[in-house]
């Protein structure tokens, strides 16, 4: 049990706002247009209050119309009184599109959060970071927290000709001792500076990368082809590979023994929700963790990029969008 858990338990409905990650209300205070078609977003409460604190490396989950999407916090605020996210219009939607054409400043915005599956390693001697495209923002959330804890890092900031969005504030940042900022704009030019840094790192470095599939996989890569061992290797992803549809399966519902087929090509999620079973959900791709559920039996085929090899190899737990097995049973 945790100490919020506690006191959420002691003292029901009292818990104080500066711990609040459920949805809720905030204000736009600020909107400003960034390059690339990026609209840089701040939230406060109506009232002014310190905010809940995050990790760097924390998202938001904002409604946008109908949609729920997750948007990095690009701040390391000890104690925040604003919210900032940066959202590049998509024509997918995907919630981005409303949010470029419908903001305005003093609108109310229901959020939930800060959550994190993003963090950094606390005891780190040093930090690689990489950010491509609009992965910059949760980039330049570890890159604040490092500067505002005297830490060292470099960063490599791969970006299309025109779209360096928050390019300034990270040159800023490495105007300061121990940061160092590598800017690139090409595809052939990135793969090669990744290659140069990965394998310029003193001991004791973590790397960090965001940004598209590609790239990341290019990190990956390279960073094994240096002999990097993967739990210095992080990455965040805003999407995920395209998967096959897998193999039919069936799951038992614990608490009423019910069975239900899940066809190949149809996700667990959904098979739930047709079932009338609600399970939180957001990206669908096995990249948010929202849709995190409990597994008591079974054989699982884990498909995600949010759990680690040991919550893995416990088994009992999945992210029901995407993984998949044989004879599993839930408890919901």
């Amino acid at each position: 049990m945790t100490v919020l858990d506690t006191a959420e338990a002691r003292f029901p409905g009292h818990l104080h706002p500066a711990y609040d990650t459920t949805p809720r209300m905030l204000t736009v205070v600020g909107l400003e247009h960034l390059a690339g078609d990026v609209l840089h977003i701040t939230f406060a409460a109506a009232d002014g209050r310190v905010l809940t604190p995050y990790q760097p490396g924390s998202h938001l989950i904002v409604t946008a119309g109908t949609t729920r999407n997750a948007y990095s916090l690009t701040g390391a605020d000890l104690n925040p009184v604003r919210y900032e996210i940066s959202v590049l219009r998509k024509a997918d939607g995907n919630g981005s599109v409303w949010l470029h054409d419908n903001l305005e400043l003093g609108m109310s915005v229901e959020i939930e959060g800060p959550r994190c599956l993003f963090p950094p390693v606390t005891n780190q001697r040093h930090a690689l970071l990489i950010a491509g495209g609009i992965g910059v923002t949760p980039v330049l959330s570890h890159a604040r927290a490092i500067a505002r804890a005297g830490g060292t890092a470099d960063i490599v900031y791969s970006y299309r000709p025109g779209h360096d969005a928050h390019v300034g504030e990270l040159r800023e940042l490495a105007a300061r001792p121990g940061i160092t900022l590598f800017e690139v704009d090409t595809i052939e030019g990135t793969r090669e500076l990744l290659a140069d840094r990965l394998g310029a790192q003193p001991l004791g470095t973590h790397a960090y990368a965001c940004g598209p599939i590609p790239m990341l996989h290019t990190y990956q890569e390279l960073a094994a082809q240096a002999g990097w061992p993967s739990a210095r290797v992080h990455l965040e992803r805003f999407t995920a590979p395209e998967q096959d549809p897998g193999l039919p399966f069936t799951v038992r519902i614990a608490s009423t023994g019910e069975n239900l087929a899940v066809p190949a090509g149809v996700s667990l999620l959904q098979t739930l929700l047709d079932a009338g079973i609600g399970v939180n959900n957001l990206c669908r791709q096995g990249v948010c963790g929202e849709c995190r559920i409990p597994v008591t039996a079974g054989v699982l085929e884990h498909r995600d990029f949010v759990l680690t090899e040991e919550e893995r190899e416990a088994a009992n737990s999945m992210l029901c969008c995407v993984s998949r097995g044989s004879d599993i049973e839930v408890d919901l």
